[in-house]
Order: structure tokens, then C-alpha cells, then sequence
């Protein structure tokens, strides 16, 4: 299963990276993660191991395997039949920065988890992405 959501942002894709980069200020400024702990230092990288504490949900450790400095970061959890893709995109548009979440489910259970948690992730992409909306057009930092 596929969810995505996307929101056009009034602020330079910059900003709106570096926020969303910023994995270990996500609590700051997102009710959808209560605790993040960086398994590595430093910014994240390919191979950067993050783990993630949810409302409602398992906790999970994320893994980065792609990344576009500036513009894109993939990371995977994997648990006994799920594999979890997010995906987080900035693109610089005529109408502002479009920044977008994705989260994937696939394996054997994908389908079965995706099912059960379908309105919960689509209710966290979507407040994720209007916090970082909210943000990143107040000037403020994230902490």
C-alpha cells in the first residue's frame, strides 16, 4: 500500500529541508513522533540509522537508502513480513515549495498492516506535512 501527502509551503525549499532533514527535531514540532534516537552521529546519510517512537505504533528503526542533499531522503524499516518505505521530498515550484511525505508497505503482511493502519498513517503524513508547513512559514526554529 501507498500513501502520500503533499503541501505547498511559503518558504525557500532551504528551509524547508533543513527542517525536514533534521530527523532528531521532528518531536519538536510534530505531535506524530513522541521520541527520536539517532543511531549515529552527525547529519543523516545513506546508511544513518534512526530509531522512531510513535503514537499507537511499534517503534522502528529506520534506515536511510537514498539521499538527494536538498531534496529527498528515503529510509526503510523492516519487521518479520513488512518492509516500510517513507519517503520525504522538497521541490522549488513557481507557487512555493512543494514538500512531500510517502510512506509504502509491502511483504507479505505489507498489505494486511497497510489495511489496519491506512487512516492513522494517512492522518500522520498529512498533520506531519501541515506542521512542517506551519513552521517552516513562521521563521522560528524547531526547537
Amino acid at each position: 500500500m501507498r500513501f502520500d501527502h503533499s503541501t505547498t509551503i511559503q518558504a525557500p525549499p532551504e528551509r524547508v529541508w533543513e527542517i525536514f532533514s533534521d530527523v532528531e527535531r521532528w518531536p519538536d514540532w510534530t505531535p506524530t513522533v513522541e521520541s527520536v534516537e539517532r543511531l549515529d552521529a552527525g547529519r543523516i546519510h545513506v546508511g544513518s540509522r534512526t530509531r522512531i517512537r510513535q503514537p499507537k505504533l511499534p517503534v522502528a528503526v529506520w534506515e536511510v537508502t537514498e539521499l538527494e542533499e536538498g531534496e529527498y531522503f528515503e529510509w526503510i524499516s523492516k519487521a518479520p513480513g513488512i518492509k516500510t518505505t517513507g519517503g520525504h521530498r522538497v521541490v522549488s515550484t513557481p507557487e512555493g515549495t512543494v514538500a512531500t511525505a510517502t510512506i509504502i508497505q509491502e511483504g507479505p503482511l505489507g498489505w494486511l498492516f497497510g489495511r489496519l493502519y491506512a487512516r492513522l498513517t494517512r492522518d500522520y503524513i498529512a498533520t506531519e506535512t501541515a506542521k512542517l508547513k506551519e513552521l517552516s512559514e513562521s521563521g522560528q526554529s524547531a526547537r
